[in-house]
């Protein structure tokens, strides 16, 4: 009983840090509990009847294959537990999901004794999350005359499954809790550098806002037994900057429903609230655990007698209040009318866009997976009766304009849609279930996306998927005891589910850190693609992506298969010349400024940025697509000329070779089948037959923005302005500022290259510009800490074939090794260059991180409070974000630089240039352009 008593020992370690017992998912820890509770007279025995009841985790887990057989032998009479009977075992199997419960359902419902056979089936009439080996012994069963097969199948036929449930709630009571004023990131709600908890979900709900914050949700729901409780962003928008749901569990945790009473700390229906709403991804997030998500609108902005809006001293406009929502205020959500009322019932504001049929299904069956499942089972049982299936399901809304052109998002939808009305052209607003061709899963959500595959009892890749990739990238810095406890089981469960995995859980090939979003627009091998990816960043510079929850992820993964509707585009152009001294990322941040003048209002929330960049390769492109995240969208779709597209596609297959000669592919030749693909897409794009994705010319679009690269003289940094008057205004990406606002005086304490925002040239320019700098003055000194990590090793490779790295290396008092690396966190920073192993490194936040209070100077694309630096007692810790150039130059000089410093700078080195594309260009295949 060794696993017992280590259990034991485990158990009181949790209960010094105040939390209960781990939930259980080893097996061979099952089998010693179940061996006490068949010893009548042990004295563990009530413990171990406890633990195996509530405390053992369902699905595919090893410990759920030990309790299904366990019950199965109860329900059989084969073993007795005076405290199980036969009926409450079968109330247990109907907790565990599926996977080894299923089976045993199949076993009992098509067995010989035809009492414990329509027990089982009734149970199994409640189950969604049936596989291909389970569907086939019903289909065989039926096909062989089995009467109960008949039932089951019938059942669910009408969704039954569905039908059952309990409806979504008239009125939904809550008392309000502010979380924080302005945008909240989903830092807030599940800090990155607690990543390594987040698969222990008591545990990392500890780390929700604060203790204090925690204690007053906790006095809140005593006070309010009835009600619950709503989280908000008050003046600013929920859950920014990443999908995170690692959040969302944190925020049911605290206020959700729980979801088994067998299954501990797995809640869902949250209710979550913004002045303006949620962001996009995050709302995703929120609908998987069948929570509300709702817009609240309750600060508007203030107008004169001509309805133009009241400006104040910093051009911004005033808003006012129309109603109150301070911590404490009761409300009601009215689901039917669709409205949210104050207590006595008056209406507040329309709410209609948090309960479309489909978000309501979600709230009926308890989340968006029992849905997807659910569907495809009604199908498949429907199919094998030879009937059609009754609409139960809301009907997919199905958006069609005659004569309407189709944006670049829409056609993909279009063309991947599944189950859509044959030869019917669908808009935005419509809802599309896609085929989803590439998924990656990052490493700090990864255990997470594993945990939702089990519960989803899903055990392999689904056939339709091109390629998925485990990263390795967010805990490539710190080789710690967490990291070793958790990568390596990650890795192991993602290469035997069928990813490409970072790691080779055999060791036969080197340890990869490359950031996921790097490696994903390198397998991304078809502008007509569709990528899903854990994290916000998944934007890709081919095809359209979406960042995602660990739970999408999972789903991806297992079904193929992604649901959402289909996007608004706005249509972002270019006119005019880049200057020869600017960076291609002053111009993404131009972008920024030049729509928040153009419209007032961030036009680019919520959904999928067009941007016609044609003659930029996908690396350089890339710095693009992934800032809008940033930027609030959905997505984004970068419009290529066929000449760039073929030359970004060659690259690509060049950078998957690199992956399959270091034996990375795996016995389905995954890898090499990229590579095929990529092979007809060029085919397609040379001969004319299939040019590179463009919109119609008659496409409508929501809001088209003009980027004028004349306008962009001087380097852009975007600055969290952390002590602006207007709370709200603080940690956005919107305050968008010239250099010069700085006077060539602001302080700088760590500058930071690296991250998914930069390429082989922003390498190449830091590379340069030391050159330049021991030209003029002999050597170079800096005056602040210099961070570099490369993306990708294959990065690294090139300029050390190029020579670039030993210019890197020369100015270097710290290289990483991955023979040795790193066991700590860094601390302390010397004023030296630091060449850090590839991957997300400071910009993760969960690992390494500034000096608290540190103005740190990045080319990353995080400025959120708390996520690069934290704040001192003395100082708010400040993450300013710009171009390559101008960081390596304030860590030279330790602080940011004039714009005539920068200039001199500069001088000579080829900068990431951009030309916007020729109306049509001479070199197009494409008779549409």
């Amino acid at each position: 009983m060794s696993l017992y008593a280590d259990y034991l020992k485990e158990i009181e370690t949790r209960k010094e840090q105040g939390l209960k017992p781990k939930p259980i998912d080893d097996g061979a820890l099952t089998r010693e509990i179940i061996d006490l509770i068949k010893d009548s007279g042990n004295d563990h025995r009530a413990d171990a009847l406890n633990f195996f009841i509530y405390n053992t985790l369902p699905g595919t887990t090893s410990a759920a294959g030990e309790k299904a057989a366990f019950l199965k032998e109860i329900i059989l009479g084969e073993a007795k537990v005076e405290e199980i009977t036969p009926s409450f075992a079968f109330e247990l199997l109907s907790h565990m999901k599926g996977g080894p419960s299923v089976e045993v359902l199949l076993d009992l419902a098509l067995g010989e004794d035809a009492a414990t056979a329509e027990q089982a089936a009734e149970v199994l009439k409640t189950q969604v999350f049936l596989y291909e080996a389970d569907t086939d012994r019903l289909q065989a069963a039926y096909k062989a005359g089995n009467a109960v097969a008949r039932d089951i199948l019938e059942s669910y036929a009408n969704a039954e499954f569905f039908t059952k449930l309990p409806e979504v709630e008239d009125e939904v009571k809550v008392v309000t809790y502010v979380a924080a004023e302005g945008d909240i990131s989903t830092d807030l709600l599940s800090p990155g550098n607690q990543a390594h908890s987040r698969s222990d979900r008591e545990l990392h709900g500890k780390c929700m806002i604060s203790e204090a914050a925690q204690k007053e949700i906790e006095a809140l729901k005593l006070q309010h037994p009835d009600k619950r409780v709503m989280l908000i962003a008050e003046k600013g928008t929920m859950g920014v900057g990443s999908s995170r749901m690692s959040g969302v569990n944190n925020v049911a945790l605290w206020t959700g429903k729980q979801a088994s009473p067998y299954v501990p700390f797995v809640n869902y229906a949250p209710v979550v609230a913004g002045t303006n709403g949620i962001s996009p991804i995050f709302l995703t997030t929120v609908g998987v655990t069948g929570g509300i998500g709702l817009d609240l609108k309750n600060w508007v902005k203030k107008v004169d007698g001509e309805g133009k809006p009241i400006l104040n001293n910093d051009g911004n406009p005033v808003l006012e209040q129309k109603y109150s929502v301070e911590t404490g205020t009761v409300l009601r959500i009215d689901t039917k009318a669709k409205v949210l009322r104050d207590e006595d019932g008056k209406e507040l504001v329309d709410v209609s866009s948090a309960f479309t049929p489909q978000k309501v299904e979600f709230m009926k069956a308890g989340s968006s997976y029992a849905i997807v499942f659910g569907k495809k089972l009604q199908t498949l049982a429907a199919e094998t009766l030879g009937i059609e299936a009754p609409q139960v399901f809301a009907a997919n809304k199905e958006i069609s304009h005659e004569g309407q052109g189709l944006t670049a998002v829409e056609k993909i939808f279009n063309r991947n849609a599944v189950g859509s009305t044959p030869g019917k052209v669908l808009h935005a607003g419509s809802d599309v279930r896609v085929k989803v061709n590439i998924v990656g899963s990052q490493d700090t959500t990864g255990l997470m996306t594993s945990q939702e595959l089990e519960a989803m009892a899903a055990t392999v890749i689904s056939p339709t998927v091109d390629g998925a990739y485990q990263s390795g990238c967010h805990t490539a810095s710190v080789w710690d005891k967490k990291a070793q406890a958790n990568i390596p089981r990650l890795m192991k469960f993602m290469n035997n589910f069928g990813l490409i995995t970072a790691r080779d859980p055999k060791d036969g090939y080197h340890a990869m850190t490359d950031v996921i979003h790097k490696v994903l627009n390198d397998i991304t091998v078809d502008d007509w693609d569709i990528i899903i990816g854990g994290d916000s960043h998944t934007r890709m510079s081919k095809g359209v992506a979406f960042g995602a929850d660990s739970g999408t992820v999972a789903l991806a993964l297992a079904t193929g298969e992604a649901t959402m509707p289909i996007p608004e585009s706005v249509k972002v152009t270019f006119k005019g010349k880049m200057a020869d001294h600017m960076d291609f990322r002053d111009v993404v941040h131009a972008t920024q400024l030049q729509m928040l003048q153009q419209h007032g209002d961030n036009v680019f929330q919520g959904r999928v940025i067009e941007v016609h960049i044609g003659t930029l390769l996908a690396d350089q492109a890339f710095t693009f697509t992934d800032w809008t995240a940033e930027m609030k969208a959905k997505a984004s779709i970068c419009i290529s000329n066929d000449e760039t597209l073929i030359g970004s596609l060659e690259l690509a297959k060049s950078r998957i070779q690199v992956m399959i000669d270091k034996g990375m592919d795996n016995a389905a030749g995954t890898l090499a089948g990229l590579i095929a693909k990529a092979d007809r897409r060029i085919a397609e794009i040379s001969s004319g037959e299939k040019p590179a994705l463009t919109p119609d010319e008659s496409a409508k679009y929501f809001a088209e923005v003009v980027v004028d690269l004349d306008q962009i003289n001087e380097p852009m940094i975007a600055d969290p302005d952390v002590n602006n008057a207007d709370v709200s205004k603080r940690y956005t990406h919107d305050t968008i500022r010239p250099v010069s606002f700085y006077n060539g005086d602001k302080k700088v304490d760590l500058g930071f290259v690296g991250s998914c925002m930069v390429h082989k040239g922003d390498m190449k320019i830091v590379a340069q510009m030391l050159k330049n700098v021991e030209k003029v003055k002999g050597k170079v000194e800096f005056k602040a800490p210099l961070v570099v990590a490369a993306p990708t090793y294959n990065i690294i490779d090139e300029l050390k074939a190029e020579g670039d790295w030993d210019i890197l290396q020369k100015y270097s008092g710290f290289e990483f090794d991955d023979m040795f690396p790193k066991a700590e966190a860094r601390t302390e920073y010397e004023n030296i260059l630091y060449l850090e192993r590839p991957g997300c490194n400071l910009c993760m936040g969960n690992q390494e991180k500034a000096a608290k209070g540190d103005t740190v100077l990045a080319t990353s694309t995080r400025l959120f409070q708390g996520r690069v630096v934290e704040d001192s007692a003395e100082k708010k810790g400040e993450s300013l974000l710009a171009s390559t150039p101008v960081v390596v130059l304030s860590a030279i000089l330790g602080r940011t630089p004039t714009a005539e410093e920068y200039k001199s700078a500069v001088e000579g080195i080829d900068l990431t240039k951009f030309a916007p594309p020729l109306a049509a260009p001479a070199t197009t295949r494409s008779a549409h352009f």
